[in-house]
């Protein structure tokens, strides 16, 4: 659902830029917040868990389109929807900076469309009144189909809006709707399962990492050396899915493509391609663990920048009581 510049105005990308960086402002002081030792290296291998994850195009049967997931639910039900936020845009901004996925124009609307519409509206919102703090797997599946679902639909309908709203392309937004949002709600669909199947398997080894039952909680020695083989699970299936991508994606198109092609035939969607994208469109077999090595080495410098910052404004605040007193 990564939307090219062919479809988006410089007014609609401005005020979604805007919209963007100050999400993204917030859920930096959100962060900053979070005193668990293990919320970086979870985002780190969360971050590359899903930039891989979403170079595996699953096709869907009888319809000669693909989707992949977004996997902003599954993030957030395990570090909380701020950290989900950032975690989600930084795989975002790898694949448009470095791989020509997704338009810089378009940057900011990709950033909306799927990672706060995942992370900040379907996860808090639907995922968590239905999961509630069970670790039963038919509720957690149950929790992450409804959610998935409703977050890609939405999304799918923000992307028709702001097609509409930029009046560049011949795109009609009832017909364009007609195509989205059925082919999203098989995506959904798709993603919700797995979603909950992975969630499922959390919650039977390691529950207390659903639900942020520890945000804003210290964690012991004995919870960091009990993370590694987290850790070490998400991080060796971003491995196995960054080599083999190129053996086992779906050579179709995906939802947004597909059903620009079943609008108005086959549109030329490309996108300026940026001087940093070393690798456009995953050219080779290494495009998965570059991206998610990237991926982990950009969510490590944001969060280090955010730590810095707030340990810079520690001793002011401190020096303000002091002098209160």
């Amino acid at each position: 659902m990564h939307m090219a510049d062919a479809l988006v105005s410089p007014p609609v990308a401005i005020t979604a830029g805007v919209a963007a960086v100050a999400l993204l402002a917030v859920a930096s002081r959100q962060v900053r917040k979070d005193s668990r030792p293990s919320l970086i290296p979870l985002m780190g291998v969360l971050g590359a868990f899903v930039f891989a994850a979403q170079m595996i195009n699953f096709a869907i049967p009888g319809t000669g389109s693909s989707g992949h997931i977004i996997g902003g639910v599954l993030v957030a039900a395990l570090v909380g929807p701020w950290a989900a936020f950032l975690t989600i845009c930084s795989v975002l901004i790898i694949q448009c900076l470095v791989f020509a996925d997704g338009g810089m124009l378009a940057l900011g609307c990709n950033i909306i469309n799927m990672a706060a519409v995942s992370t900040l509206l379907a996860y808090p919102f639907v995922y968590k009144p239905i999961a509630g703090k069970s670790t039963k797997p038919w509720r957690l599946m149950l929790a992450s189909t409804v959610a998935c679902v409703a977050g890609l639909e939405l999304g799918a309908f923000l992307v028709t809006v702001e097609t509409e709203a930029s009046g560049i392309t011949a795109l009609p937004m009832s017909t364009f709707l007609m195509f989205m949002l059925p082919i999203h709600l098989v995506i959904g669909l798709g993603e919700g399962l797995a979603t909950g199947a992975v969630l499922s398997f959390v919650g039977a080894s390691r529950p207390d990492l659903l639900g942020e039952r520890s945000v804003g909680a210290k964690s012991s020695a004995s919870h960091g050396k009990r993370l590694w083989p987290v850790l070490a699970w998400f991080g060796g299936a971003a491995l196995v899915l960054g080599v083999c991508y190129a053996w086992i994606a779906s050579g179709d198109p995906d939802g947004l493509e597909w059903s620009i092609a079943k609008v108005a035939g086959n549109v030329d969607m490309g996108s300026f391609t940026p001087p940093t994208a070393v690798m456009p469109d995953y050219e080779n077999s290494f495009s998965g663990i570059l991206g998610a090595t990237m991926v982990i080495i950009l969510l490590w410098a944001l969060t280090s920048l955010v730590a810095r910052r707030a340990d810079k404004r520690q001793p002011v605040a401190e020096k303000v009581r002091a002098k209160d007193k």
